[in-house]
């Protein structure tokens, strides 16, 4: 199929639905630009191809959903088990772990037709907002594979950029789902806390940072996604998000005359690349053309205290999740078996005595509240994804570096995106400009809680007025 990577997600289904191309002809298609660049990328690191072939040449037994006879890539990490499938986390810790179950979002990918072709790279244990790992190596990005394509969800966004899938599987909890689809020139959406399923074992999203959902090339194809997978759990902890109707309908609706605020500032105070902040700024141009009111302005709460807090909360749940491990393998790692850094966090996260760790959480209840107000006066706050554009692979280097350089030089090109995570609310890159080394710059735009709809109607304004489609990385072409 010549013209594969031509159509977005919701384009080959069309075709699948008019019978004009097979869903074997599709996972055909991607099994071929898989293979023709992913030594280049190293972005799908298990493959599926039998198990994917088999179920594409019995259309008749896939599932009738939107996505039907799709090729799909899952991140390679616990909270999303599939079962008969390794999962390794990032890590050589778990290189022998087959799960025997279905996350439930995995089931809700599979009710929508889709067809798992393969497993996509990720950093250990999804830390570092670049995918480097030392058991499975290093993931290029597609505009020019010297590069870091973001973390940790890399391979995914590389895997969708080069062509391979036209969505995948990412997650995201302190940016990663955003940080690669800027870095890789996509579409990113982090979902509102809960949107998307976490069961059947919420302990990898004890903490609430986590969010599932996709890293794809329309807003369109992000959209119609979330209403497929975001839909109550009978038997979630929490109460799920109430949402106005099918994000679908949004992407092309008026969004309004919004309230925007912009601003490169950091939480150190300092700013952006000056590549990137003049994306904003243009950004910011083309939204006031568009009839919004738009002004400079930045929510403001204790930045340092809220870090610290959410340090404290982070690293006692990375002890706690070993702890699980160890009791799930029956004996606790090997000093060679997990990386520095994770080394480092965890060791951290054992000292930290039950008030410090219960500090963190009221200290984050109670300063993520003052982020909050700041949406009673903007509808939206527009930044940039990433401080820098994409860095060279080996800058962030988790395998190789003291772990206090890696968080310094992380908080050096990453250093938007995980207030959201905080608070919970929904956040978004767009792939809205680009550097002139011939790198994706990516723009954050982030709503009230449980509010993706005027997201995915701005989204749709944007995709509009400063088209990225046609867009591609040289290593496209076949």
């Amino acid at each position: 199929m010549k013209d594969y990577a031509a159509h977005d997600a919701l384009g080959l289904a069309a075709l699948v639905r008019r019978k004009e191309v097979s869903p074997l002809e599709l996972v055909e298609a991607a099994i071929a630009r898989i293979e023709a660049h992913n030594p280049a990328l190293n972005a799908v690191i298990y493959k599926a191809y039998d198990q994917a072939r088999a179920q594409a040449s019995d259309p008749a037994s896939l599932p009738d959903g939107p996505f039907r006879g799709l090729p799909f890539l899952i991140k390679d990490i616990l909270g999303a088990p599939i079962k008969d499938m390794p999962c390794t986390h990032g890590s050589a810790y778990f290189r022998d772990w087959v799960p025997d179950y279905d996350a439930e979002i995995v089931k809700r990918w599979k009710a929508a037709g889709l067809i798992v072709v393969g497993k996509t790279n990720v950093p250990e244990f999804a830390i570092t907002g670049t995918t480097e790992s030392a058991y499975l190596g290093r993931c290029g990005n597609p505009w020019n594979p010297d590069y870091s394509s973001g973390g940790s969800s890399g391979g995914a966004a590389a895997a969708v950029a080069s062509g391979m899938v036209p969505i995948a599987h990412a997650s995201d909890g302190l940016g990663s789902i955003r940080i690669p689809a800027a870095q890789c020139g996509l579409v990113g959406m982090k979902p509102t806390r809960d949107r998307n399923p976490h069961g059947p074992h919420d302990t990898e999203r004890a903490v609430g940072f986590m969010q599932d959902h996709i890293v794809a090339r329309t807003v369109r194809d992000c959209a119609a996604m979330l209403d497929v997978t975001g839909y109550p759990e009978p038997d979630a902890a929490y109460a799920w998000p109430a949402k106005e109707g099918r994000y679908l309908d949004c992407v092309g609706e008026d969004p309004g005359r919004l309230r925007i605020a912009f601003s490169d500032q950091r939480p150190n105070g300092k700013g952006a690349d000056p590549e990137v902040k003049a994306v904003m700024e243009k950004t910011a141009k083309v939204l006031e053309g568009l009839g919004h009111h738009v002004e400079e302005a930045l929510p403001q709460t204790d930045w340092t205290t809220i870090y610290q807090a959410q340090g404290a909360v982070s690293t006692a749940n990375l002890a706690a999740g070993i702890a699980e491990l160890t009791l799930r393998f029956g004996r606790p790692p090997e000093e060679h078996e997990l990386e520095p850094l994770t080394w480092s966090g965890v060791k951290t996260g054992r000292k930290l005595t039950g008030d410090i760790v219960m500090w963190g959480w009221r200290t984050l209840r109670v300063l993520t509240r003052e982020i909050m107000r700041f949406y009673e006066t903007y509808d939206v706050f527009l930044c940039p994804t990433c401080v820098t554009p994409p860095p060279r692979l080996g800058y962030v280097d988790p395998v190789n570096l003291e772990p206090r350089e890696v968080s310094k030089r992380q908080a050096s090109v990453f250093g938007y995106t995980p207030p959201q995570n905080f608070t919970g609310q929904p956040s978004m890159s767009l792939p809205l400009g680009m550097s002139s080394g011939g790198l994706p710059i990516g723009m954050q735009l982030s709503a009230r809680y449980a509010d993706e709809a005027t997201l995915y109607r701005l989204a749709g304004q944007l995709e509009q007025a400063m088209p990225w489609k046609d867009r591609t990385p040289p290593i496209w072409d076949l």
